[in-house]
């Protein structure tokens, strides 16, 4: 049966003073336009109906509005001294190359000197490659397409700080936040883990770089609540996805493969320059993500791979 009462992270969010509100909602999306439809639509009786609110505010965005939002974000690499949420988002650029971050910061110019504003991309899982290989990408859009792009990237990256508003309770100094606390807790006893690797079949190698997200909840009518991600490594392998909430029943796992496989259509193009060219001018990429749901048992490990290939996938539960 389906609580009527909201999570408490949600129910205290629709608690707060309006003023409290507006500024927790800011933190999320710098656009006010989007905050005061969300405020609007006060109180939430569930995490989804606030993430759907939060889409649905995203996709009516003005470009006046687009530009705002887009504001509030720093460029891919250098996040703003003292904006935690940035800095987690991008940590796939701590650990980078100083070559790497030189060609950000090449990229990221060029970015802003075609199309006006920041280079936007959900951040969250991505390594500093994948970020670099986005932007040189998209850098032969269309300021259409690429618009339509950035909004598309900004309502991800809105839903993950909209799910660490209402689901953390733990601020990013390790201390319980002022304004919005959970009692949401850490796996502390015989919970339920999970891992995953990715094995490309067409190539017979394992799939590097793949971004992959963890979500669970408590219960098949729950809500789901999005923990973090990482990404594959050259192993294939996630090694440190986020552990699981204590009372997790089911899991699912996102994995964004359009862009390892939009590579490897790439190359194996360049390879044959003789082959037949794709009907939309370049390498088609069938699967842009799949997304993988399973239950769990409380105190077993769950391994979960997922056999890629262009045109059909399959997982198993592993060892």
């Amino acid at each position: 049966m389906t609580s009527t009462s909201p999570p408490p992270g949600l129910a205290r969010f629709n608690a707060l003073e309006e003023s409290a509100a507006r500024a927790a909602l800011h933190e999320a999306c710098a656009c006010t336009t989007w905050a005061e439809h969300l405020l609007a639509a006060r109180p939430y009786a569930t995490a989804e109906e606030l993430y759907a609110a939060g889409d649905a505010a995203t996709a009516r965005l003005g470009a006046a509005d687009l530009d705002e939002a887009m504001a509030g974000h720093p460029p891919i690499g250098r996040p703003r001294p003292g904006d935690p949420a940035s800095a987690r988002e991008q940590r796939g650029m701590a650990g980078a190359s100083e070559e790497l971050k030189a060609q950000m910061l090449e990229l990221n110019l060029a970015y802003q000197e075609r199309f006006g504003h920041v280079f936007l991309i959900c951040a969250t899982g991505r390594t500093g490659e994948q970020m670099r290989d986005a932007v040189r990408e998209r850098l032969g859009n269309t300021p259409e397409r690429e618009r339509e792009i950035v909004r598309a990237e900004l309502g991800r990256i809105n839903r993950i700080r909209l799910a660490r508003l209402v689901e953390d309770d733990r601020d990013d100094r390790g201390g319980t936040s002022d304004a919005m606390s959970t009692s949401t807790s850490a796996s502390t006893g015989a919970t339920a883990s999970v891992s995953t690797h990715i094995l490309d079949t067409s190539a017979g190698r394992p799939a590097e770089g793949v971004a992959v997200h963890l979500s669970a909840r408590p219960g098949r009518d729950a809500d789901w609540r999005a923990l973090g991600g990482s990404a594959t490594d050259a192993d294939g392998r996630c090694k440190d996805l986020p552990p699981l909430p204590e009372g997790t029943t089911h899991v699912r796992l996102d994995f964004a493969v359009e862009p390892y496989l939009g590579r490897t259509a790439r190359k194996q193009a360049d390879a044959q320059q003789d082959a037949p060219a794709n009907r939309d001018g370049g390498p088609g990429v069938f699967f842009p993500e799949v997304a993988v749901t399973f239950a769990v048992v409380p105190g077993e490990h769950h391994h979960v791979p997922l056999l890629l290939s262009p045109f059909g996938y399959s997982v198993y539960r592993g060892s």
